[in-house]
């Protein structure tokens, strides 16, 4: 017996944090009756439903894509816009993203169908790496970011630590080209903690995910992980 929203995660559907949503909100059945309680257990002859579509397992894949900017972080919008998986036409499977960017935010996404592997990538205590380049307005103090590397407040909470590199400044631009390293993910983070010292973020761009990086790509390109890949990724979750 498996816990349903673990069934559901890895059929494909969606992440097991997800999945919980799904089953509170009542759009899950479990031979022919509404489940709504998260400790309930299936078994292999069990039939599940989410939406009235009965689960059929899928295959694992997982996939890597140079998100542009102007792109959602979804399988959907309502508003038409475009999103991550539109880069997949060929594929067939029911694919999602592993978490965020932001709409203005360009960079390394990972996609699966995978629900167990994308809870694991996303968990607070995952020792996943994250490298993003950002540009910001002005020039931040050496104070400033020792700040950032110490862990900053955002909503009542201090961030981690993160490793901070200036890698060049443009006085007559007013502007600064800054590295910085987070294994967290929390709403706009990045973008957050250099507001809250004083210099907003003008562009920003993920260049890594843990030994993953955007080497030989274009914005909009994609490729499957190797299966190396996905081993190194579960192992540093």
């Amino acid at each position: 017996m498996e816990r349903l929203q673990k069934v559901i995660a890895q059929a494909g559907i969606t992440s097991r944090r997800k999945a919980e949503d799904y089953i509170t909100d009542g759009r899950v059945k479990v031979n022919g009756k509404t489940v709504k309680e998260l400790g309930s257990k299936v078994g292999i002859n069990d039939q599940v439903e989410v939406d009235g579509i009965p689960l059929t397992k899928e295959e694992p894949v997982y996939y890597l894509l140079y998100k542009p900017k102007q792109v959602i972080s979804a399988v959907a919008d309502d508003k038409n816009r475009k999103v991550v998986t539109d880069f997949f036409p060929e594929v067939k499977a029911r694919i999602f993203p592993v978490g965020r960017l932001d709409y203005d935010t360009s960079g390394l996404l990972l996609l699966t169908n995978d629900g167990e592997f994308a809870n694991k990538m996303m968990h607070p205590k995952s020792n996943v790496k994250k490298t993003y380049i950002a540009k910001v307005t002005g020039k931040p103090s050496a104070e400033k970011l020792q700040l950032l590397r110490h862990g900053i407040e955002l909503d009542g909470v201090k961030t981690a630590p993160a490793k901070v590199n200036v890698k060049s400044s443009n006085k007559k631009g007013n502007s600064s080209i800054i590295e910085i390293v987070i294994h967290e993910g929390r709403n706009h983070q990045i973008r957050r903690m250099f507001e809250k010292i004083g210099h907003p973020v003008e562009k920003l761009k993920r260049e890594q995910y843990a030994m993953l990086d955007l080497l030989g790509m274009n914005p909009g390109e994609t490729r499957p992980l190797k299966p190396k890949e996905v081993k190194q990724l579960k192992d540093l979750a």
